[in-house]
């Protein structure tokens, strides 16, 4: 939680009150991010948000707009409005983020798959491992993989990290953000840890909890993907990339989206 504040923290630094604070994080303009009910602010991005505003301070005030422009700034504001209705599955073009997912689980050779802040997947699963497909034979599988998304989603560090998923492999997460809400994740695994095959007593439980045989998980077990420290590291770092890729093809289609609900307006007055 080191590099996440708090309102009230927010509020120290800024010297404004707690409603101010909530205005701007509303309009955009302030960055931030939704935890549970609770809004938190990355602390390197209000730094740069601070620096960025005291600059445009000693700028030339800018022209008032003009009718029509009040009116795209009043459908700006309709998107953010939007956004947080809209689920992620219908902010993102399904066959367009399919295509992206596939080609980038390929090259980092890991499993991928985009989910919503609920676990709750939008895409399919790009280059599933052999041993996620023997598992995922199981009825219970994606209730499994539901579990280990949701844990992802509450994690409290902005940066990606591997952890365990309850297969057992390594997985890690980029956040989707559109506005100022965290509305989804690119979730990447398949990818063994260090000590790999697991023991007989873990292969035994995790054949327990999917409902499997222990035989059958043993004969699958080396169906994962093995990525030296380089490779773990580069992909850490473009799943955040690939995130923000998704950010903004969400960002763009909710735009549109606000743009036409306003044009369908002003064709009804």
């Amino acid at each position: 939680m080191a590099d996440l504040l708090t309102t009230n923290q927010v509020q120290t630094l800024l010297k404004v009150d707690r409603t101010t604070i909530y205005r701007m994080v509303e309009q955009g303009r302030l960055p931030a991010i939704r935890v549970g009910k609770q809004w938190r602010f990355s602390r390197p991005e209000i730094e740069r948000w601070l620096k960025t505003s005291s600059a445009v301070a000693g700028m030339t005030p800018i022209a008032q707009p003009s009718n029509g422009e009040q009116l795209a700034v009043g459908a700006r504001l309709d998107t953010a409005a939007l956004a947080q209705k809209t689920p992620l599955r219908d902010l993102l073009p399904t066959d367009c983020s399919q295509l992206i997912q596939d080609g980038f689980a390929e090259i980092l050779g890991v499993m991928m798959v985009v989910t919503d802040m609920a676990g709750n997947p939008a895409t399919q699963m790009s280059n599933p491992c052999a041993f996620f497909s023997a598992l995922a034979q199981s009825p219970d599988a994606i209730s499994h993989c539901v579990r280990t998304w949701q844990q992802l989603a509450l994690l409290p560090s902005l940066e990606p990290r591997f952890g365990p998923s309850e297969m057992g492999l390594l997985c890690a997460r980029g956040l989707i953000r559109v506005g100022s809400e965290l509305k989804g994740m690119v979730v990447m695994g398949g990818i063994a840890p260090d000590l790999w095959p697991p023991p007989s007593a873990q292969i035994n439980s995790l054949a327990a909890s999917f409902g499997l045989s222990p035989a059958y998980v043993t004969a699958n077990v080396n169906g994962v993907y093995r990525l030296d420290k380089t490779a773990q590291e580069k992909a850490l770092r473009c799943v955040q990339r690939i995130a923000d890729i998704f950010s903004h093809i969400a960002e763009d289609r909710n735009a549109l989206s606000g743009r036409l609900q306003a044009i369908a307006a002003l064709t009804i007055l």
